[in-house]
């Protein structure tokens, strides 16, 4: 697009922050550069562009792939809805117990000393040593667990055990030993030990994955005990877990978007209730979980239409995300909106045509990409294309609202707010950090709108 090219001036802006909402958060976007998903340093090759799919809320559509459904399932009835249960398959259990000592370690006497404690569980060991690196032991036993030890010179001993026995009399069967191996180590270094850390055991291979990164590729552990709707649409996976803290939680492929608890999501999105939307023109891009457009709604617009390109996305929210939707999706069509189940795109194409504007548009369709480097990622082009769209469509008084990304992806943000002065007309913004609980990182908003030229 050859307005798209035009060079507007820097952008101005202001920067507030929102003090935390809801539930408070701890250390669950996407693969980073050189994850195991892709070789180093590199983000794999580009998807088509997106402009045909909903992108995940918090995922680079770069990032998107479809998750196979989830193994043999029984339906039976549930006080979350839907009563999609799962068999339970075997997990294994991964326990870790590490020693950070104060001084180098006699890896010899380590491992004499530990030795027994193996032994009389029935493992095989097996031993390797490296001149200047210590060893690295492995015991194995004969119901499959094992267990590794590993001793640094330097004063490191790291044991790694996994177990396929997830039951009461299992998991205290592990802890025991865990028990004497520290109890062991600190009657032999003494007073010599800087830190043992033991962290909560990780369930690898589960029915329930409970397990989701961050933005900026941190995995915190949510408190899942349902999958309450697990379907794969022509665009998506979409799965609705249910959280003990945050309610149903909506996943698109992989990616955390919405729980019912996120409240805080949707206000922001909003404007943050600065704004009057009493008699106003809104046109939402995405926004199949219904929040934005049940919250809208309650405060008495002229009309909004809500484009949305994923019905199943609909579907499932309406029945499992009611708390979050309420009775907004049950119609596609309402005294003062509509829903239309299209491609946002040729839509905006239209709009812009026709000459109809709005005096609100907002792009609840897909976070800033992680990848800095817009020239080669196709996700950058797509939202320059959505944001050149919605200006056209966006009337001169207007405001434009979407979601950023993680607070602490910097140069994701910044290079956000470079493309906005690339726009064919010159835009003004502000943004606003908001803690949203099932996110569990601070998240940024953006407010843009059109500048006010002098006549």
């Amino acid at each position: 697009m050859a307005a798209a090219a035009r060079t507007a001036p820097w952008p101005q802006h202001q920067d507030t922050i929102t003090g935390f909402q809801g539930v408070g958060f701890r250390p669950v976007s996407r693969t980073p550069k050189g994850s195991p998903d892709t070789p180093s340093g590199s983000l794999g090759p580009p998807l088509p562009r997106p402009a045909a799919l909903r992108p995940p809320r918090r995922r680079s559509p770069r990032a998107y792939r479809a998750a196979p459904p989830l193994g043999p399932r029984r339906r039976r009835r549930s006080r979350h809805g839907t009563g999609l249960y799962l068999t339970m398959a075997a997990a294994a259990r991964h326990s870790t117990l590490d020693f950070l000592l104060g001084a180098t370690a006699d890896c010899n006497a380590v491992l004499k000393a530990l030795q027994p404690i193996f032994q009389e569980q029935g493992m095989t060991e097996t031993v390797h040593n490296w001149e200047d690196h210590g060893y690295l032991v492995t015991y194995i036993k004969k119901n499959g667990s094992f267990a590794n030890l590993r001793i640094h010179p330097h004063g490191l001993v790291l044991v790694d055990l996994q177990s396929y026995n997830d039951d009461m009399k299992g998991r205290e069967e592990v802890d025991q030993l865990l028990n004497k191996v520290e109890d062991r180590m600190k009657e032999l270094i003494h007073g010599n030990i800087k830190r043992v850390k033991r962290l909560p055991a990780i369930l690898r291979g589960g029915v329930i994955d409970r397990y989701w990164p961050t933005a900026d590729g941190r995995l915190v552990e949510y408190d899942i005990d349902e999958v309450v709707y697990d379907e794969d649409s022509p665009f998506q996976n979409i799965k609705i877990l249910h959280s003990k803290q945050f309610g149903n939680i909506l996943i698109l492929s992989g990616d955390v978007n919405l729980a019912e608890s996120d409240l805080a999501y949707t206000q922001a999105i909003m404007g943050s209730g600065k704004e009057d939307y009493t008699g106003k023109e809104v046109l939402i891009l995405g926004g199949g979980d219904g929040g934005i457009l049940y919250e809208i709604v309650k405060l008495k617009p002229k009309m909004v239409t809500m484009v949305e390109i994923d019905q199943m996305v609909i579907d499932g929210c309406k029945k499992y995300m009611r708390k979050t939707c309420g009775d907004v999706l049950d119609n596609l069509k309402g005294d003062c909106y509509q829903v239309l189940i299209e491609d946002c795109i040729p839509v905006l194409k239209r709009y812009a045509k026709e000459g109809r504007m709005f005096d609100y548009v907002i792009n609840d369709l897909t976070a800033v990409p992680i990848s800095t480097s817009p020239e080669e990622d196709s996700t950058w082009e797509f939202l320059r294309l959505i944001l050149d769209l919605s200006m056209k469509v966006l009337k001169q008084d207007g405001k434009y609202f979407t979601q950023g990304n993680c607070i602490n992806l910097t140069d994701a943000l910044a290079l956000y707010e470079e493309q906005l002065s690339r726009l064919y007309c010159p835009v003004e913004f502000s943004k606003e950090t908001v803690c949203v609980p099932s996110y569990m990182e601070l998240w940024v908003f953006y407010t843009i709108w059109k500048k006010q030229t002098d006549i």
